[in-house]
């Protein structure tokens, strides 16, 4: 497990260090899990420590509803990454088909941003894990499974995190 969790847990690591910040999206399920992942880093996930920098895109519907009906819903992840990404920052795709085209396209959108791109998906993921500068693909094909897994590994991920800067 440390194979999947070490890169994974140092872009997210220099990103915090580096004053950056985490962007998390996706659909449906995986849209709770942006939103549950970024929670986890601005209050806390288990420890009493500093905010961190985390943002789930999938939370402003004033944002969600008015791109989709101007602009259509395949480029409502990239248009808020376009205003919010800074270079370095790490952007997390969540898709667990790994086909999503507004997570593809948002994630494309990082990569132009010169972010770190992250794909959660499941064992068949190819689109968005060829997209990312970094990947975890669930062992498994059902919706839910792939989704327990996303967040196991989130969980991995903050409580890392949270470790590192407990200290400060």
């Amino acid at each position: 497990m440390s194979d999947v969790i070490a890169p994974l847990s140092e872009a997210w690591l220099t990103a915090l260090r580096g004053g950056r910040k985490i962007i998390f999206f996706g659909n449906g399920g995986s849209a709770a899990d942006a939103q549950h992942l970024a929670a986890e880093l601005v209050v806390r996930y288990r420890i009493n420590r500093r905010a961190l920098p985390g943002i789930a895109l999938t939370t402003d519907t004033s944002i969600l509803t008015a791109h989709s009906n101007d602009f259509g819903f395949e480029t409502v992840f990239a248009r808020q990454i376009e205003a919010l990404a800074q270079p370095g920052d790490v952007v997390i795709g969540i898709s667990t088909s790994g086909t999503s085209q507004n997570v593809l396209a948002g994630l494309r959108a990082a990569n132009a941003c010169g972010c770190v791109t992250i794909a959660f998906t499941g064992e068949k993921g190819a689109d968005c894990a060829a997209e990312a500068t970094l990947s975890f693909k669930a062992p498994a094909s059902i919706t839910a499974r792939v989704q327990e897994c996303h967040l196991l590994i989130g969980h991995l991920l903050c409580d890392v995190v949270e470790q590192s800067f407990a200290a400060e």
